[in-house]
């Protein structure tokens, strides 16, 4: 679905960022974003590096990709399913936004790999945009046709995990700029932060699955 080239880009951010046309944008646990300003749609997009400690890069990416446990820790997700079209296989999201807003859903092709670069193991997951004719858009949901989304995922040489992503959305509608802004600012973090915690419990729940 992707080519090599975008894989092998998310995995070269983990040694050598580049961010020479980004701005620093804020820190906050762990967690550093930066970002590029988009002149065809007036938004962000958004680099984010981190460290998840005391979870394995291997438990994380599990977590990243098991949509049955993302419903348990994300407060955030309407709905969230696979979506099987023949030979396409991709992701169907639908996001609560804040009332009077109206929510927004998301329908993506993701790929997972893993490669093995100079004796580091790493795991990319990647995203984006993409139509799939079983998947209309919705009355009263606001479809995001443009969305991509990196996360590359390795160990931090001890008992974490250092982590890269890449993400752009183009909500739409009359979303002020500044609460746009103001998402990024504590959502990223936040979200890293509930990612880091649902890792801790992914045992718990594999379990609780079982018995």
């Amino acid at each position: 679905m992707f080519s090599e080239d975008r894989f092998l880009e998310a995995c070269n951010e983990l040694k050598s960022p580049i961010i020479d046309e980004y701005e620093f944008f804020t820190e906050s646990h762990d967690v550093k974003i930066y970002r590029k300003y988009r002149e065809e749609s007036g938004l962000y997009e958004y680099k984010i590096f981190g460290l998840l400690k005391g979870v394995s890069p291997e438990t994380c990416r599990q977590v990243y990709v098991d949509l049955e446990y993302r419903k348990e820790w994300d407060g955030y997700v309407k709905e969230l399913r696979e979506i099987n079209e023949g030979d396409k296989n991709g992701v169907y999201w639908q996001v609560n936004f804040p009332f009077p807003m109206s929510n927004r859903d998301y329908v993506f092709m993701r790929e997972c790999r893993e490669f093995d670069i100079d004796t580091r193991k790493i795991t990319v997951v990647l995203g984006q945009s993409q139509l799939f004719a079983s998947e209309p858009e919705l009355s009263g949901v606001i479809r995001v046709d443009d969305f991509c989304q990196s996360l590359a995922l390795e160990s931090d040489g001890d008992d974490g995990t250092k982590a890269f992503m890449y993400y752009y959305d183009n909500p739409k509608g009359m979303i002020p700029t500044w609460l746009i802004n103001w998402g990024a600012k504590t959502g990223v973090p936040k979200f890293l932060t509930d990612m880091q915690a649902a890792c801790k419990g992914y045992a718990d729940y594999l379990k609780s699955k079982t018995s």
